[in-house]
C-alpha cells in the first residue's frame, strides 16, 4: 500500500497535491479521478453520527441523517468500562460502514478545568488517565472496522469563548502531567487514524501551527502515524501550518490555501517534500478505509439497544437514603418536564438526528402506574404557579416523588461558556416546595456538567442521568425500579459551588487564560484543599454492597525499570446482583516535587453475584509513580516511598500499602552561584561539597550558629523535640542560604567556588 501510495504521489500534479491538503466542501475530501482518488466523507460522531449531504453546517443547526444517539463522553466514562466503550466504539463504526463514512470526528478528549465550559457534555473526566483509557478503547472499536477516528480537541482547548483565538497560557509540566496524557494514551496505545488540532493558541502559538505539538510531540516522540486535520476553519497561516504537522485543512478553501502552498513551492519557501509527505499521510488513511468497505445495513433497533445497555452501566446514583429501588406496587409521582420530554444531548456539532427517543414517561407504563405532572418545562426556566400547583398536590398524594430535573439545552452548548452552575431556579423552587409534602423525594438530574443543589442535605435520593442518549428514559426507570443495579462513578469532581473550582479566578479570559493552578485539577486540587464537596471524583452507588479485602503487591522494594503487579478481593455482601468500580490511587512521598495527595492510575470494573468474591489485577509501571521533570524533559519516578491506595472514590480508601522505589535516573545537578546549600546537601552526590561549605560558614559564624555540618543532611536521624529551638533555627538558616554567601563573607574566592560547581555540572 505504502507503495502503490507514493506511485500516486508521484503522479500527482503539484496542484493536485496541494489542492488534497484541504476539504473539497464541508465534509468531503478531494478526488483525482485520473489517478482513481475517490472523494470520502469525514463526519460528526463522538456519540452517533451526525452525516450531512446537503445544506451543510458545522454547529448542528441544519438536520443530519435520521440516526442512533448514544450517551455522549459525560456519561459514559462514568462507566470506567473500557469493554463498554470498545462496544460503543464498535457500533458506531458499523455505522460509519454502512453510511459511507470514512473518518468519525471523535473522540473529544480534553480536560474538564472548569464546569463552565460549554461544550464538558462531549468530554470524559477532570483526569487524563481515565480520559485517555476511555479514549482509547472507543477508537478501538471504531477502527476495527477500518474507519477512523480523529482524537479532539488538541490541545488545551478547555473553554469556548474566543476558542478561535484565545491562547492556553500553560507550563510544560501542567501540559504534560494534565492536559496531554489522554492523547498521549490514545495514540500510544490505538492510534487514531486522524488527530484534530484545536483552535485555541498555546502559549500564544495557534495549534494549527505549532511544530512542537503537532511533530515533536505527538509524531517525533508518541509515534503517531495517521494525519492531523484543523478543527473547522481553525488554520492561522496555512503553510507555516504544513510545515508544523498540519495535513489536511478543513472545510474546503475555496483554494485559497491551495494556491498559497503551490505558490511557497514554487518560491522554494516550502520543500516539495513536506506537500508529499502531507499528501501520502492524507492517502493512506483514505486508502486503509476503502480496501475494507463492508457492506452493511444501519441496525437501528439494535444500536439502541446499545445506547440503553451504555447508560445504564454509567449511570450514578448519587445518593439513596433507603429510598430506592422503587416498588410497582408504590404510589409514585413523575414530576418535571424531563420526564416527558428529556434532555440527553447537548448542542453543536455533536447534535445527532434520532431516530427515536425514550422518555422516562412512556418506559414506566410497562412497569408501574404513576401519576405525572409537569411542574415546570423542560425548555425555559419559568415557575408556572398552577403547574406547581398541579406538582406539588401530585407528590402530597404520593408514595414518594421523582422530580426529573436538569439544563435546558440553552444552558450549556458548543460555541459559547456557561455563566454560572445554577439549575434554573423555578427548578429549585419547586423541589423546596415538593419537600415541605413529600419527604421521600428523588431528583434525576439531567445535566452535561455539575450543577449546584441546595436541596441536597434534604432529598433522599439522587441519580446523575447526565445526558443520557436517545435510550435515556427506559435506562433511569430501569434503574429507578431496580431492573437494572447501577454501577456508574463520578468521572469528574462535584462541587459544591462554583467559587470552589480551582480555575474559578482564571477562566474566561477573552486573550490569554492562565492556568494558575497548575497540575491541581479537579480532585487533586480539592483533595490538596481537604475542600468538601458534594461528590467527590469516583463515587457511585449501588443496591449492593462491596467488601474490600487482602491487598497485595508482588514486591515491596522495585525501580522505576520495574512493572509492580498489585492485586485486591472484591466480595458482593449484598443480597442483589452488582457491579463494583475499583480504583487505584497512587501517593508520593518522596517530597520531590510538589504533587498530588494522590492520583488515578489503575480501575477496573467487576460483576458479582451474591457473596461472590474476585481478584481485581491492576499492574503499575514507571509512569504510575511518575512526574514529568522539565530538567530532564522526560517523565522522573523519584527515589522514595509511595503508597497504594484501593478505594471506591476518591475519598473512599479502602485499603492501603506502602512500596519503596529506587529510580535508576538522576536529575541534573544545574548548580549555580544561587543554590541553596540544602540543596547541597540533600543530594548524595555533592553532600560532602556541602558539608566542606558548611564547615567554612561555621568558621565564620562561630559557635551558636549554624554549627553542624551534618545537621541539615543527617537531621532525620534525630526528632524534632531532641533539637533546640536555636538549632533548629540555624539549621534552616543554613539549608536555604545560597552558597553565593561563601564569597559574600570573603570564606572563598569566587573562581574557587565556580571551579568546584563546575566539577559536578559536567
Amino acid at each position: 500500500m505504502e507503495k502503490n501510495v507514493k506511485e500516486l504521489v508521484s503522479q500527482m500534479t503539484l496542484e493536485e497535491k496541494a489542492g488534497m491538503c484541504s476539504g473539497l466542501d464541508f465534509w468531503h475530501l478531494k478526488s483525482v479521478d485520473r489517478l482513481g482518488i475517490p472523494s470520502v466523507m469525514v463526519s460528526d460522531g463522538p456519540h452517533g453520527l451526525r452525516k450531512q449531504e446537503a445544506g451543510a453546517d458545522h454547529l448542528g443547526i441544519n438536520d443530519s441523517i435520521k440516526a442512533v444517539c448514544f450517551p455522549p463522553a459525560v456519561l459514559s466514562a462514568c462507566s470506567f468500562d473500557r469493554e463498554l466503550l470498545r462496544d460503543l466504539g464498535d457500533t458506531v463504526g458499523k455505522e460509519a460502514q454502512a453510511t459511507d463514512v470514512s473518518v468519525v470526528l471523535g473522540p473529544a478528549v480534553n480536560i474538564k478545568r472548569s464546569p463552565l465550559c460549554g461544550r464538558n457534555f462531549e468530554y470524559y473526566s477532570e483526569d487524563p488517565y481515565l480520559a485517555g483509557e476511555s479514549a482509547s478503547a472507543f477508537i478501538d472499536g471504531v477502527q476495527s472496522h477500518h474507519v477512523g477516528t480523529s482524537i479532539k480537541h488538541f490541545a488545551a482547548n478547555n473553554q469556548e469563548l474566543n476558542r478561535l483565538s484565545c491562547s492556553s497560557e500553560v507550563d510544560e509540566r501542567t501540559l504534560r502531567e494534565i492536559y496531554l496524557p489522554a492523547f498521549e494514551t490514545a495514540v500510544k496505545k490505538s492510534q487514531p487514524y486522524t488527530v484534530m488540532c484545536s483552535y485555541n493558541k498555546i502559549n500564544g502559538t495557534y495549534s494549527s501551527e505549532n511544530p512542537w505539538l503537532l511533530t515533536k510531540v505527538l509524531r517525533d516522540e508518541w509515534g503517531f502515524k495517521g494525519y492531523v486535520m484543523s478543527d473547522w476553519g481553525a488554520v492561522n497561516e496555512r503553510v507555516p501550518g504544513l510545515k508544523a504537522g498540519l495535513e489536511l485543512e478543513m472545510p474546503a478553501s475555496g483554494g485559497l490555501t491551495d494556491k498559497e502552498i503551490v505558490d511557497a513551492v514554487r518560491d522554494g519557501s516550502l520543500d516539495e517534500k513536506v506537500l508529499d509527505q502531507a499528501v501520502e499521510r492524507i492517502l493512506n488513511i483514505t486508502f486503509t478505509w476503502l480496501d475494507n468497505r463492508e457492506n452493511r445495513e444501519f441496525t437501528y433497533e439494535a444500536d439502541h439497544h446499545v445506547a440503553c445497555r451504555v447508560a445504564e452501566e454509567s449511570m450514578v446514583l448519587l445518593k439513596n437514603d433507603n429510598v430506592l429501588p422503587l416498588k410497582p406496587a408504590e404510589k409514585v409521582a413523575f414530576i418535571g418536564g424531563f420526564a416527558k420530554t428529556p434532555r440527553y444531548q447537548g448542542g453543536g456539532s455533536s447534535h445527532v438526528n434520532s431516530f427515536r427517543v425514550d422518555s422516562a414517561l412512556d418506559a414506566v407504563k410497562d412497569i408501574a402506574q404513576v401519576t405525572y405532572a409537569e411542574g415546570f418545562p423542560s425548555s425555559k426556566d419559568i415557575y408556572d404557579e398552577t403547574l406547581a400547583a398541579q406538582a406539588i398536590e401530585a407528590a402530597r398524594n404520593a408514595d414518594k416523588a421523582v422530580i426529573f430535573a436538569g439544563l435546558p439545552e440553552s444552558f450549556e452548548s458548543e460555541g459559547y461558556d456557561r455563566s454560572h452552575m445554577e439549575l434554573p431556579q423555578c427548578q429549585n423552587r419547586l423541589i423546596r416546595e415538593i419537600l415541605k409534602v413529600q419527604p421521600n423525594t428523588i431528583v434525576v438530574l439531567h445535566n452535561g456538567s455539575p450543577v449546584e443543589m441546595p436541596w441536597l442535605s434534604d432529598v433522599k435520593g439522587i441519580l446523575e442521568a447526565y445526558l443520557g442518549g436517545q435510550a435515556v428514559g427506559t435506562a433511569v426507570v430501569n434503574i429507578l425500579y431496580g431492573r437494572v443495579n447501577p454501577s456508574g462513578k463520578l468521572a469528574e469532581t462535584l462541587p459544591l459551588k462554583l467559587s470552589d473550582n480551582p480555575s474559578y479566578l482564571n477562566f474566561g479570559e477573552k486573550e490569554k487564560v492562565v492556568y494558575h493552578e497548575g497540575v491541581f485539577v479537579g480532585y487533586r486540587y480539592y483533595d490538596a484543599k481537604e475542600m468538601a464537596v458534594a461528590f467527590p471524583f469516583g463515587h457511585g452507588l449501588s443496591y449492593t454492597t462491596f467488601e474490600y479485602t487482602n491487598l497485595t503487591v508482588d514486591k515491596e522494594a522495585l525501580t522505576d525499570q520495574d512493572t509492580l503487579t498489585v492485586s485486591v478481593d472484591i466480595t458482593n455482601t449484598g443480597k442483589v446482583p452488582g457491579k463494583e468500580i475499583v480504583q487505584l490511587y497512587v501517593a508520593d512521598h518522596t517530597g520531590a516535587a510538589k504533587r498530588p495527595l494522590k492520583e488515578l492510575k489503575g480501575y477496573e470494573k467487576v460483576a458479582l453475584n451474591p457473596g461472590e468474591t474476585k481478584t481485581v489485577t491492576m499492574t503499575l509501571d514507571k509512569r504510575s509513580f511518575a512526574w514529568y521533570s522539565t530538567d530532564l524533559h522526560d517523565w522522573y519516578a523519584a527515589t522514595g516511598e509511595y503508597e497504594i491506595m484501593i478505594g471506591a472514590s476518591s475519598r473512599d480508601i479502602r485499603l492501603t500499602k506502602k512500596v519503596c522505589l529506587t529510580s535508576t535516573v538522576l536529575l541534573p545537578l544545574n548548580l549555580n552561584m544561587h543554590t541553596p546549600l540544602g540543596e547541597l546537601l540533600k543530594d548524595e552526590r555533592t553532600r560532602e561539597l556541602g558539608k566542606e561549605l558548611q564547615s567554612k560558614l561555621n568558621v565564620f559564624f562561630g559557635p551558636g550558629s549554624p554549627e553542624d555540618s551534618s545537621a541539615a543532611s543527617d537531621s532525620a536521624a534525630s526528632s524534632d523535640s531532641e533539637a533546640s529551638e536555636e538549632d533548629l533555627m540555624s539549621e534552616a538558616m543554613a539549608a536555604s542560604m545560597p552558597i553565593r554567601s561563601l564569597v559574600s563573607f570573603g570564606l572563598m574566592k569566587k573562581e574557587d567556588l565556580l571551579k568546584k560547581l563546575a566539577e559536578f555540572n559536567d
